[in-house]
């Protein structure tokens, strides 16, 4: 068409309407996000491939302990989401918790680089950039990796958790239960892993087999594979994470002196080739949170935002049981004024029951290259609100940094749905230098409360102890011992172990321990207990 020629009869009209309609849609998503309470702000509406920077999205402070979930495919930026979130969250004085998985998350503790990348970014969501850090401390789960050690008792780990990380099937986790209720009923406290073994032997010999009669019965067989599940679990060398001291997990609701919350950063990379045991590590975290902390109901800001990375990973291979105590973790601990906010590649990765618990919605960009794909895709849409928006084609067309979010407003209703590009997050997108994220974990001063492992005098040690007593008893011994064995008692063809725990020592330090502990371990939803500080 020539400079001069007119558009035909009613193309401008038909324009000029175009750009109302969108302008309106604009505003209508716009006005989903206006809270008048604090909120953190996420960016700016994305509409037909234009960036509106009047048009904020936002989620309200107040609504970010009815958890939420931050999907997308490898790539599209849900660390820096988390980072963006975690940020927000610590300068309004919310303490955070950070799994990194992959050692890219530890920057949030520095300023950001200022760049051109960034500053373009600001412009285009209408952001006031500046370089900041937060203050954070880090973990290490058994002191494998840069952090303060995190470790757990057996006892407070519980039958339900220690069976995912040992890979037991449903009937073995029963049985394991059943291990871990003679224990709390004997006041017997298992605080590494050679208690657990000490005690799986001693219920399988013949006066430990009379002890179980009145919990019930355990089989020979299933107590050996529960054995060799152990052996096999410390052979890979994961005893360290189990000891003393115990983690204390009211250390991530701290505030620092200026009244920023903390960012916790639990430091993975050392151990990120071991994912059933990290990821059930995350939820006794979470579980023990829940135990500890009391009710207090709807509060206008959380204790405490907890983001679980690499989520699937918890689910994948779950029991019934196991999956029923998420479930019931994630919904009752809302009250107690923690929000969980699942972190995976697709919904699909998180169950139906728990998924329904999830108020905030952060979806980044999906791949659809296979039908697989397209199935999770298709999946994906459905759990969305009705929207404006074709969610297949925006799904995945968006590029790094931008992503499809419904979130709970003030009032608990979803709101509109609303492709975004995201905000650029203020501090370092990228990991501190090793020397650095050294000089930090140090010069904390959890460091020397948590740093060397104690090994305490226990049923094991115990147990060792009479063992050698037992082997090194006199010959003059062997006619009595051959006596008592014509009686139908055992003899010394028995294992050095039977006859340890077929004695009166043995009996009596179950005594003398449950005096001591005192009566039987109440435990959480999940199995998890707590040795009172």
């Amino acid at each position: 068409m020539s400079p001069d020629a007119q558009p035909p009869p009613g193309a401008a009209a038909a324009s000029e309407a175009a750009e109302v309609d969108e302008v309106a849609e604009v505003t209508e998503i716009a006005a989903g996000y206006a809270f008048q309470g604090p909120a953190l702000d996420l960016g700016a509406v994305l509409w037909e491939g234009r960036c509106h920077p009047g048009a904020q999205v936002r989620i309200p402070l107040a609504m970010l302990n009815r958890h939420g979930l931050v999907a997308g495919a490898t790539g599209t930026g849900k660390t820096k989401t988390l980072q963006l979130v975690a940020e927000q969250l610590a300068a309004q004085g919310v303490p955070v918790f950070l799994a990194d998985v992959k050692g890219d998350v530890s920057g949030v503790s520095a300023p950001g680089e200022p760049g051109e990348k960034v500053a373009a970014r600001a412009r285009e969501v209408g952001q006031e950039w500046a370089p900041r850090g937060f203050t954070s401390e880090f973990y290490a789960l058994g002191g494998i990796g840069t952090g303060i050690p995190v470790r757990a008792t057996v006892t407070s780990f519980g039958p339900l958790l220690m069976a995912k990380v040992l890979q037991l099937n449903q009937t073995q986790e029963q049985s394991l239960g059943l291990i871990f209720h003679y224990a709390d009923q004997k006041g017997l406290e298992l605080v590494d892993l050679k208690d657990l073994r000490a005690v799986v032997t001693f219920l399988t010999s013949p006066e430990g087999k009379a002890e179980l009669k009145t919990v019930g019965g355990l089989s020979t067989a299933t107590a050996g594979v529960i054995l060799r599940a152990l052996t096999t679990f410390e052979a890979q060398g994961m005893g360290d994470f189990f000891g003393e001291p115990e983690f204390d997990t009211s250390e991530f609701l701290r505030v620092a002196g200026d009244g920023q919350g903390l960012v916790s950063v639990l430091e993975l990379p050392a151990v990120q080739d071991k994912p059933a045991l990290f990821s059930t590590f995350l939820m006794w975290l979470l579980a023990d949170l829940y135990h500890d902390l009391p009710e207090v109901g709807d509060l206008d800001r959380p204790k405490l935002v907890f983001f679980f990375d690499e989520a699937h990973l918890l689910f994948s291979g779950a029991s019934k049981a196991f999956l029923e105590s998420i479930t019931q973790t994630v919904r009752l601990i809302r009250s107690k004024g923690v929000g969980v906010f699942f972190v995976t590649q697709t919904p699909k990765d998180v169950p139906a029951d728990v998924l329904a618990q999830l108020g905030n919605r952060v979806q980044h960009a999906l791949r659809a290259f296979t039908p697989e794909d397209q199935k999770a895709l298709k999946a994906t849409v459905r759990t969305f609100p009705t929207s404006a928006y074709d969610l297949e084609e925006t799904l995945t067309g968006m590029g790094t940094g931008e992503a499809v979010v419904t979130v709970l407003s003030e009032k608990g209703a979803p709101t509109p749905v609303a492709a975004t590009r995201l905000r650029a997050p203020r501090s370092l997108m990228g990991p501190v230098r090793a020397a650095d994220l050294e000089q930090a974990v140090r010069g904390s001063l959890l460091y020397s409360r948590y740093a060397e492992a104690v090994d305490r005098h226990s049923a094991y040690e115990r147990l060792q102890e009479e063992a050698a007593k037992a082997a090194a008893a006199p010959a003059a011994e062997a006619p009595e011992a051959a006596r008592g064995k014509g009686k139908g008692e055992s003899g010394g063809g028995g294992s050095v172990v039977d006859q340890v725990v077929g004695s009166g020592m043995f009996k009596s330090l179950l005594r003398s321990v449950g005096t001591q502990l005192g009566r039987e371990i109440s435990r959480s939803v999940f199995g998890t207990a707590r040795r009172r500080r």
